[in-house]
């Protein structure tokens, strides 16, 4: 990985077109080295959650050029990289795990992650996942317990219980959620270690069991609206 930082910490520096042609083979090697290890990672999750075997890394990963259409930064590129592994593939609309590579960016916090759940989730599918919440509320905190060194991020939510859904819920909170992913920051030293893979797939193998809730929740809607 120590390549792919320093790739994206140059072109964080030097944002352009210019540099990024001047730099083309080097991004066609990093982005190389980048499926492979993908590849890799798939395998590894596949061995507890098999609905993703089958993968390829191009189902999980995502062009570095951004859609600048409607942003008023016009830089041309992404300055990071990420694979989301998900049944289905990363448009399928289905509870992932997702592996982030960002080694210069504006927040004060690590911006190195790994991460399973899902956002910007669809309407029916959010209402599907939040009545799995007031049934199973126990079994769901329970996961995230398991899932050691993760959080359940909070930042997307509303004011208000949802219509609909019982503002004294002891689960009140949760159902105020318009996301539903757990995060975990990692260090560069984190990357660059010899057991980076296996530790990758240690730490995903933690969140499985949420992962696998809110697929049930996710698949039901989708059966819905067949």
């Amino acid at each position: 990985m120590k390549e792919v930082i320093d790739f994206f910490r140059r072109l964080h520096d030097d944002n352009t077109r210019e540099w990024f042609d001047a730099h083309r083979a080097e991004w066609i090697r990093v982005k190389g080295r980048f499926a492979d290890f993908t590849g890799q990672l798939i395998e590894g999750i596949a061995s507890f959650d098999p609905e993703v075997r089958g993968l390829r890394p191009q189902d999980c990963t995502y062009r570095i050029a951004r859609d600048t259409r409607f942003s008023p930064d016009k830089s041309p590129y992404k300055t990071y990289i990420g694979a989301y592994i998900a049944p289905k593939g990363k448009k399928s609309g289905f509870a992932g795990y997702y592996f982030h590579i960002e080694p210069c960016c504006d927040s004060l916090v690590c911006c190195n992650l790994l991460s399973a759940g899902a956002v910007c989730i669809e309407p029916t599918v959010l209402r599907s996942i939040r009545e799995e919440v007031l049934d199973n509320g126990a079994q769901i905190e329970a996961a995230i317990r398991k899932a050691k060194g993760f959080r359940l991020c909070s930042g997307n939510r509303l004011k208000r219980v949802p219509t609909g859904f019982p503002a004294d819920s002891p689960y009140a909170e949760m159902l105020k959620l318009k996301d539903f992913y757990l995060e975990q920051p990692i260090a560069e030293e984190f990357l660059l270690a010899p057991d980076l893979l296996e530790r990758t797939v240690e730490q995903f193998r933690r969140t499985q069991p949420f992962i696998a809730i809110l697929n049930r929740a996710i698949r039901y809607a989708h059966e819905e609206m067949q």
